[in-house]
């Protein structure tokens, strides 16, 4: 079998991605997008493989079922209601099903340029290296919500080739949530340099585990030794510095077996595995079973 191109998804265009997607909408404004998300009867779960797309995207979600969020290495099962925060060219995956209402806005940096050019320095939320996400309870939601109300009917009353109040007033709630994640983070200690070094690493896996597999190409983007990057993380995590790459990557797997309808070879050579053999033993090792296996017991 000749080998796939590994080949990422990349969205310029907020109506391309929009398309690829199973809610139905479309922007006539191609810098701007506000979506509102509504909960649904039928039975719906939502799995969107890596893709990077140029433009940002931010949310507000409150729960009404039981769901499982994944995003990046993260998994959280059934919060109240969360926020996250997605900045351009990260790679990115998700799933989750149909029990999710809330607010959804997607926007080019050109929405701002009557800003300032420095728009990802202003708003720290949108993190050039990994996504933010918030959960909380449904009150700090009801608390939240009509703030993303009033952008979303100055859009929907706004001109719509140009929404201007709509991006004024979306510049004001970027200001507002500024202050919100501050809050929530002012308990926090200050952290280590170790784990300051931790958390820089996990934010490169996640956006580099489909190409990079070594410590040592981690520890080069990071200018450090490959041995110190290693004593750090078991340091601080109690793991070693290759499971981090490992379990990414096994994560990824399950998701591509489970929720999509691709071949096992196809997923390997998407995973840039050099051969389904060696993608079929390295998955065993991580789950101790095969991969056609965990996709009966799965699919």
């Amino acid at each position: 079998m000749e080998k796939a191109t590994l080949s990422i998804p990349y969205y310029t265009e907020i109506n391309d991605f929009l398309a690829s997607i199973p809610w139905p909408g479309k922007t006539n404004n191609p810098d701007f997008y506000c979506l509102r998300l509504k909960r649904v009867d039928e039975v719906l779960q939502v799995y969107r493989p890596p893709l990077k797309r140029s433009f940002y995207f931010f949310a507000l979600f409150r729960n009404t079922g039981q769901i499982e969020v994944n995003y990046n290495d993260q998994r959280i099962n059934n919060p109240d209601s969360y926020m996250v925060f997605h900045a351009p060219n990260l790679i990115y995956s998700f799933s989750h099903n149909n029990e999710l209402e809330g607010y959804i806005v997607y926007f080019k940096a050109e929405c701002f340029s009557f800003f300032k050019q420095d728009f990802h320095r202003t708003f720290l939320l949108f993190d050039l290296l990994h996504t933010n996400l918030f959960k909380f309870d449904h009150a700090t939601y009801d608390r939240l919500a009509p703030h993303f109300e009033a952008v979303f009917q100055a859009y929907d009353n706004s001109a719509k080739d140009q929404h201007m109040e709509a991006r004024l007033k979306l510049l004001g709630l970027l200001y507002y949530l500024e202050d919100f994640s501050v809050e929530r983070k002012k308990d926090i200690g200050l952290a280590s340099p170790q784990q300051i070094l931790l958390q820089k690493y996990i934010q490169l896996v996640n956006n580099h585990y489909l190409d990079k597999r070594t410590v040592q190409e981690y520890a080069d983007m990071l200018s450090v030794t490959a041995n110190y990057l290693s004593q750090s993380v078991k340091q601080v995590s109690g793991k070693n510095a290759l499971s981090f790459i490992s379990e990414r990557l096994a994560g990824e797997a399950k998701s591509l077996i489970r929720y999509t309808d691709s071949g096992i070879a196809e997923i390997a050579y998407q995973l840039n595995f050099s051969d389904p053999a060696n993608f079929g033993k390295f998955f065993r090792g991580q789950t101790g079973e095969s991969p056609s296996d965990y996709r009966k017991k799965h699919k």
